[in-house]
């Protein structure tokens, strides 16, 4: 199954990240033991006081060009495996943002 799916009203993205990383960027996509593809994503800040998923919030935020308010952590809050919650229209454009972050190297 891809890394994101319809979910609710918008879309459910996986995530596998990298905290304290030199370099802030998508990474490819990881499988885990059930066959789950998450995103790797690696981000400055560190893993404390939720600084690392402040920052995945803003650079998911700039790169899909969607307000910081229509992300939500919904698992894994202190875990590298997350399941995020994007408000955002079900439609052929977001999809297409979507599978172009597996592609993106920052």
């Amino acid at each position: 199954m891809p890394y994101f799916e319809p979910y609710k009203t918008g879309y459910l993205l996986r995530i596998k990240l990298a905290p304290g990383a030199s370099a802030y960027g998508f990474r490819g996509v990881f499988c885990d033991a059930e066959n789950q593809e998450y995103l790797k994503v690696s981000v400055n800040a560190v893993a404390e006081k939720g600084k690392a998923n402040k920052e995945l919030q803003k650079r998911l935020s700039k790169t899909l060009k969607i307000p910081v308010s229509t992300i939500t952590l919904i698992s894994g809050a202190t875990e590298h495996l997350k399941k995020i919650y994007l408000d955002i229209p079900q439609n052929t454009e977001n999809t297409h943002k979507l599978e172009q972050l597996n592609e993106e190297k920052q």
